[in-house]
């Protein structure tokens, strides 16, 4: 889903690029940070889907600033001041046909954000800041580390060598450091990078904030590399009804990390709800895998590792019935039919790992997910941070992943309980201990599909599927928390090899049992 066509608005004698993407109910202006290039965006996997899922539910209207990507570049040596940036967002509201719209400044963006829902109330429906600061010096770098990474960029631009300053989880990414340094040749000179960092040095808006009365959500990771978390926190003191949701993560542009947890939270605040797309979804394991003590590597006896590292995960993965479900930021992603095979395949990839010479360190979780496009949401969250937490070797799972792998002979050993800011109560986790004894799983096995496989509470829950009733009314039907009831459709899916409810109910009607339909 790719702009048609990039259009150009004009702001005094500069034209400015502008694109908008999405048909939804209101507008939604996305102010970016230090550099951007609007057709280079669409390149990188985690900055399309951010883009994607905000067009979504909004029209999202998308803008290079002035002196940025295909923007025209401005005069270094008359730098525009914020308020001159400012207006380029109205100039790209007015030409966009945008009356009123909300806002979502990231880094710098915010900053010019705060300054127009200040200044242009009536034209402003809401405020999303991520990454934002009011004073530079105070909350992104003092002016000693200011002049360094000025000089760094006058004499290293174009090489990728701010990643380390933006996103330093990244560096040792190959793929995603190659698209840095166009990003970086293709967003702005030396000269004008320079230039707008010199320009950002000056941002103090502290002044404003009082007057901002638009509706706020304040989003930063807790340990951001490039902006102090502490700077979000000043926002929420000092913005009116401001609501501030501090997320994991230390790489700081917000297309990198979790990027469906942020554009969750944007959705919701925005919205008023979490909208699912009419879409088929399946109970799915899903296997994160990530090479571990990657630092201990020099760059190009990395880049060789990680790519037959790459060419063995592939193969595996579809040896052990599974499909290689693609990257997401520095893991590698696999879905599965059953927990058993990615288990095997998680201790396949663990011995292959030995023989290239690297680690690796590897996730399970079961739960539900779309069939069409990359895996998202919940269940991918939880399985890449257990892999994130996983030790060298390990292959950590969720208890819900031992307890559906009963009968199949693999061993478990009880690894503790872990919380995680998705759930609402902390994760029981088990560590895969059985290894080379392991048989590969290479054929779909066809599972029992007789109600006996099902326990009594099954049984009764598949029954109410089948009568139409949500896990919300089954849970109040049977006196149960709405946790334990998903917990039970997840049970009664794997056990009946079965894709979804609507799938499960028309089995209970096929299999009625003493109690059923």
């Amino acid at each position: 889903m790719r702009p048609i066509e990039t259009r150009y608005a004009l702001s005094g004698d500069v034209r400015i690029a502008y694109q908008v993407v999405g048909q939804g109910s209101f507008d939604l202006v996305f102010v970016p940070g230090f550099i951007s290039n609007l057709d280079l965006h669409w390149e990188d996997e985690g900055f399309s889907r951010l883009l994607k899922r905000l067009s979504a539910f909004s029209r999202l209207i998308l803008f290079d600033k002035r002196g940025t990507g295909l923007s025209d570049r401005v005069d270094s040596h008359h730098l525009p001041s914020l308020e001159t940036r400012m207006d380029d967002v109205r100039a790209v509201m007015d030409a966009a046909g945008s009356g009123r719209a909300a806002l979502l400044g990231a880094s710098e963006g915010a900053s010019m954000a705060m300054l127009f829902a200040a200044t242009y109330p009536e034209r402003t429906r809401a405020l999303v800041l991520y990454g934002g600061y009011a004073h530079f010096h105070k909350w992104v770098m003092p002016p000693e580390r200011l002049d360094a990474f000025i000089e760094m960029a006058e004499t290293a631009w174009g090489t990728g060598a701010t990643l380390q300053h933006f996103a330093p989880g990244r560096v040792d990414d190959p793929r995603f450091a190659t698209w840095w340094g166009r990003f970086e040749r293709l967003s702005a000179s030396p000269t004008a990078a320079a230039a707008l960092a010199r320009m950002n040095a000056g941002i103090d808006v502290r002044g404003v904030l009082a007057a901002i009365r638009a509706p706020t959500l304040l989003i930063h990771r807790r340990n951001d590399a490039r902006v102090d978390p502490d700077a979000s926190r000043f926002l929420a003191r000092k913005i009116a009804n401001a609501r501030l949701v501090e997320v994991p993560g230390r790489d700081h542009p917000i297309w990198t990390g979790d990027v469906e947890r942020v554009a969750d939270l944007i959705e919701v605040f925005l919205t008023g709800q979490r909208v699912v797309a009419e879409t088929e979804r399946a109970l799915a394991a899903l296997l994160a895998t990530r090479i571990h003590d990657t630092a201990r590597l020099g760059d190009r006896m990395w880049n060789e590792r990680f790519q037959r590292f790459q060419e063995t995960w592939r193969l595996l993965v579809g040896h052990h019935g599974g499909r290689a479900a693609g990257m997401h930021g520095e893991l590698m992603i696999s879905r599965f039919d059953s927990p058993a095979r990615a288990i095997r395949c998680a201790a396949a990839l663990r011995e292959a790992t030995q023989g290239i010479g690297v680690a690796s360190a590897q996730g399970i979780h079961v739960g539900e997910i779309e069939l069409r496009g990359p895996p998202t949401g919940l269940t991918v969250r939880v399985a890449t941070q257990l892999a994130a937490h996983a030790r060298r070797g390990d292959i950590l799972a969720s208890r819900l992943v031992a307890d559906l792998a009963t009968g199949s002979g693999l061993h478990f050993t009880d690894a503790g309980r872990i919380t995680l800011d998705e759930l609402s109560e902390p994760l029981a986790l088990v560590l895969a201990t059985s290894e080379q004894h392991l048989e590969p799983a290479c054929h779909s096995r066809i599972k029992a599909t007789e109600p006996a496989a099902l326990t009594a509470r099954e049984s009764e829950v598949v029954n109410l599927i089948a009568d139409g009733k949500s896990n919300a009314a089954i849970a109040a039907e049977l006196r149960l928390s709405e946790h334990t009831v998903k917990r039970h459709v997840a049970n009664i899916l794997l056990k009946l090899d079965l894709p979804s409810r609507a799938a499960a109910a028309a089995f209970s009607v096929r299999h009625p049992g003493p109690d059923g339909p």
